[in-house]
């Protein structure tokens, strides 16, 4: 195996085992054979399933497009991409047409679980735009609740008094997961309507005002979070199926 020639530099053979040396030197080696399993593990079962084929009309469709996007319409400029691109028309043909049969796979992994992972993740999904007064005591946080009862502005106060970062934007937290909440701002959080006031709420040793603005609950009809949530589950497949291999570096 040593004897291999991996790649050449300036007319100098590096061989598979010299490679192996530097990707340890530079720490690398386990992220090197990490994307070689993952590649492994993906084209084997794109492979054995019989539920991953696509139309060629498709995969051209595709290449088409790019052509215009990219303004590749003229074959010798398209031509010259390849070549800049080290990627001969078939290899990339054939890169487009994997990606396709990829999509199919990550959606056939992650169909069957992805409601009751989407219920398991809701509470971190769904977020709240707060703003809030942050103060140093109690009395002056209880104060400062009745005069915003009275009628004085919330964003001016804010600006006056809160002693956290954001008082420069009046208070405004902007989206936050419920999940991330403490636990003693989420349960009443939960229980407000835009436009409520919580009460003096003591974290961190200081004492918060929070103004509830908007809740964003999160849903599947949102497709950019449904592929989100498509591509966590599918990367716990493929971590499962990783852990279970048997792998042996064999370099002499």
């Amino acid at each position: 195996m040593e004897s291999l020639s991996f790649l050449t530099v300036d007319e100098q053979a590096i061989s598979v085992g010299q490679a192996v040396k530097y990707l340890q030197a530079s720490g690398k080696l386990g992220q090197f054979i990490g994307d070689i399993l993952r590649q492994y593990v993906i084209e084997q079962e794109i492979k054995n399933r019989e539920d991953l084929d696509i139309s060629p009309a498709l995969t051209e469709q595709a290449i088409v497009d790019f052509r215009l996007k990219n303004q590749l319409t003229e074959p010798a400029k398209f031509q010259e991409w390849l070549k800049n691109n080290g990627l001969a028309y078939d290899t990339f043909h054939a890169s487009v047409a994997f990606g396709f049969k990829l999509e199919k796979l990550k959606a056939a992994i992650s169909e069957p679980k992805l409601q009751e992972y989407f219920i398991e993740r809701k509470i971190f999904l769904d977020r709240v735009v707060l703003s809030r007064i942050i103060v140093a005591d109690r009395e002056l946080a209880e104060e400062l609740q009745a005069q915003i009862e009275e009628g004085n502005s919330f964003e001016q106060i804010a600006r006056e008094y809160s002693i956290a970062d954001d008082k420069v934007v009046n208070g405004m937290m902007g989206p936050v997961s419920r999940g991330t909440l403490p636990d003693v701002l989420r349960a009443k959080v939960d229980v407000a309507k835009p436009g409520d006031l919580i009460p003096p709420l003591e974290l961190d040793g200081r004492f918060g005002l929070f103004r509830v603005e908007q809740f964003l609950n999160a849903s599947l009809e949102d497709n950019q979070l449904k592929q989100a949530l498509q591509n966590e589950l599918f990367e716990k497949w493929l971590a499962e199926k990783i852990q279970k291999l048997t792998v042996k570096l064999q370099v002499n």
